[in-house]
């Protein structure tokens, strides 16, 4: 007995002086469990990176790729990711697990280059964070290893920033919480990211830097958060005054972080901050407040998954054990092992979880203790210590063991107290040799890890030093090069007058270019107002005072659009159109015993699409109806279709059945043919003009319309899209 009590003191004693962070969870992803995942689109054969393609969640949040194909997504197990981008076909992924996805699009040939091998070189920096990724939890040594292998094959500062970044999240699982601190400082040297510095101030947070987490956490600007950052930032910011025992301040950012969750519907968060709400008015003293937002919890946690229901029901249990409520505590935790059969069909739940068989059946033994029904608790325990036997688990074992000998010294059972106290001791004794086993572990674990540390703090150095050296070399030859660069300074200086000449005769150019189209516009304007109060001259001149003033009225609100638009190089087809439709309609009132007209427009044209040199149809219009239709003897026709040639391009087809172009001019009087037609020839400069400045975009062809007396004419005008 005396050497079974030395044993026990020396090994609570060794377990005060050597307790280390390095205790590994379960890591196996869970059902509706949130999750980032890393993922990469590029070409499939170049491995050319997608840049700005779209990574949908179920078609609803989204991201977008970086400038190295690299994208990163909050998700969980079974959700489809659509991958988008107008360059390849939509691609859909299903979510199966949190390894790294690389999704080849469209297939291309290559021919091997520079850049091909510098891509094949940053996938291998991919597989190797990837390999470090898969081990992060599982080998410590192993996962730095890789990330070491992957800092060699860095060629960015991107690059190095997720190398970091990811050792970063090795050290805060291995709880080394100070090079954890060290190594997401280095990754946002070479990268700013919000994620970077939420994950920087949870590492200042867990290393009980209170003071320099609340400064990360006060650098933010909560309004350029994500709405998922935005419940991170308010609950890691609530979790370190709740440390600091600010209860107040951590409840006002835990409800600000419920808002945000329950505004987006973030349900994993709706369950965490109603726990921590109902902890701090717990640690406050206020039991009802805590009950209600505990409840509030267990609700929203029975609408994500059975697991995550499972541990808030634990949380609530451990809460009600406070409160010394033990009938709603013993009431939960029989809940939870009846539950925890239906999961275990599927995963096994680790010693290190809160919701083991063997802990819940010992706190169910200790709250019975707790109220004194000795006899009911000794079977829990005998089941925890039975179950903690098959688990391999000695610290539920050992902790069942020793509530047992206090159950039966309270009952006066002494013999059964002495036969559980040899038990216990026997548990004590194997239970410390496993503790020195796992501190010689860790100890070699930490040296490994702190040589691995070194080896790439010595990679980072040596990367230093190298530049220096350089930068050393560099400045040697600078005087044996000065010769050289003058040279190449001679040269550059003439390129640079030859280019800037080049540039003043250009813009001398487009500007006389300007100053033309703006004199044809002018000489535009008049010309057609001119013909236009022809029309109504010609009204009054009948005594057709109504005509004449409904002509005008629409004259008027003609010219108002031709003037709107006589400042612009190009017009909406649609404004054209609108205004061709007008000055038409005017011709038509004016002559309606002379023609009948159409305008067709395929429905294939998006008109909206396509621009168009203002005024630019009307004066083929105004020679049909004046120098074709008007001489007919009977009623002519006027058509004016539109119709596609290709995606980019249309043909705008303007045809009378006239007395054609030749005949049009023999009918002229003398006085007329000494005029000279303003309209056509200003229309031909314009058109030049424009062709020059904006590359062929109009195309006028005029031809006979047909074989017969009243030949016609056909105007043809192929426009091209911007």
């Amino acid at each position: 007995m005396q050497f079974g009590l030395k044993s026990l003191g020396l090994f609570l004693a060794l377990t005060l002086m050597f307790q280390v962070g390095f205790s590994q969870s379960d890591t196996t992803i869970q059902e509706d469990e949130y999750f980032t995942v890393r993922g990469l689109v590029r070409e499939e054969l170049s491995y050319q990176p997608i840049i700005d393609a779209t990574i949908q969640v179920n078609g609803g949040s989204y991201v977008t790729t970086s400038y190295d194909g690299n994208f990163r997504v909050k998700v969980k197990i079974g959700d489809q990711l659509i991958i988008s981008h107008k360059n390849f076909i939509t691609v859909f992924h299903t979510i199966k697990s949190d390894d790294r996805l690389i999704i080849e699009v469209q297939q291309q040939q290559k021919n091997p280059s520079q850049k091909d091998k510098r891509k094949r070189k940053v996938e291998e920096f991919i597989q190797l964070i990837d390999s470090a990724d898969n081990y992060l939890k599982r080998d410590a040594e192993r996962s730095i290893q890789f990330i070491a292998d992957a800092l060699d094959k860095s060629t960015s500062q991107s690059q190095n920033a997720e190398a970091y970044e990811t050792l970063g999240d090795l050290y805060v699982f291995w709880k080394q919480y100070d090079l954890a601190i060290t190594n997401y400082k280095i990754a946002l040297q070479n990268k700013t990211s919000n994620s970077l510095k939420l994950k920087l101030a949870q590492a200042y947070m867990l290393d009980e830097n209170y003071s320099e987490s609340i400064q990360v956490y006060n650098r933010f600007d909560a309004n350029r958060l994500s709405n998922y950052q935005k419940t991170e930032y308010y609950e890691g910011l609530g979790d370190v005054l709740l440390k600091q025992n600010n209860t107040n301040g951590a409840i006002t950012n835990y409800q600000k972080g419920l808002l945000v969750a329950t505004n987006n519907n973030i349900a994993p968060k709706i369950t965490d901050f109603n726990s921590k709400i109902a902890q701090g008015y717990n640690m406050q003293g206020d039991t009802q407040q805590a009950e209600t937002f505990f409840k509030s919890s267990l609700s929203s946690a029975e609408n994500e998954s059975k697991q995550r229901s499972l541990e808030e029901k634990v949380t609530v249990a451990e809460f009600n054990n406070v409160i010394q409520n033990y009938d709603d505590e013993i009431s939960l935790r029989k809940e939870v092992i009846e539950d925890l059969k239906e999961i275990e069909k599927d995963s096994i739940v680790s010693n290190a979880s809160p919701l083991s068989p063997q802990k819940q059946n010992y706190k169910i033994g200790n709250a019975l203790i707790l109220q004194k029904n000795f006899d009911e608790a000794i079977p829990f325990l005998d089941k925890s210590i039975a179950e903690a036997d098959k688990r391999e688990d000695l610290e539920t074992k050992n902790d069942a063991l020793r509530k047992k000998v206090d159950a039966y010294e309270n009952l006066g059972e002494y013999d059964k107290a002495k036969l559980a106290f040899e038990d216990f001791v026997a548990s004590v004794d194997e239970l410390y040799i496993k503790k020195l086993q796992e501190i010689a572990q860790n100890a070699r674990l930490t040296r490994s890890i702190s040589e691995s540390q070194n080896r790439i703090t010595s990679l980072e150095n040596d990367r230093e030093l190298n530049r220096k050296n350089y930068e050393l070399t560099i400045a040697r030859n600078k005087n044996q090069q000065i010769v050289i660069y003058s040279l190449i300074g001679g040269f550059l200086l003439i390129f640079i007058a030859a280019f800037f000449t080049y540039k003043y005769i250009k813009e001398q150019k487009l500007a006389n270019n300007l100053l033309a189209l703006k004199s044809l516009r002018s000489q535009m304007n008049p010309h057609f107002i001119f013909n236009a109060l022809n029309s109504v001259n010609s009204f009054i001149a009948s005594n057709d005072e109504r005509t004449a003033n409904k002509y005008l009225s629409d004259f008027s609100f003609l010219m108002r659009a031709v003037l709107e638009n006589s400042e612009e190089d190009f017009i909406p087809l649609k404004k054209e159109i609108e205004l061709l439709e007008l000055y038409t309609k005017l011709e038509h009132f004016r002559f309606k015993d002379k023609f009948d007209y159409s305008i067709e427009i395929d429905e294939k044209i998006d008109i909206e699409a396509f621009e168009i040199p203002p005024m630019l149809l009307q004066p083929y219009i105004e020679n049909a109806v004046w120098h074709g239709l008007r001489y007919k003897e009977d009623k002519g026709i006027l058509k004016v279709n539109i119709e596609p040639l290709s995606s980019e391009e249309i043909s705008i087809t303007i045809i009378d059945d006239g007395v054609g172009r030749k005949r049009s001019k023999a009918l002229k009087t003398d006085n007329q043919k000494k005029h000279k037609s303003k309209g056509l020839s200003n229309i031909k400069e314009r058109i030049q003009i424009l062709n020059t400045m904006y590359q062929d975009r109009v195309a006028v062809v005029i031809e006979d319309y047909r074989q017969t007396e009243d030949v016609g004419t056909k105007v043809i005008v192929t426009l091209k899209k911007d």
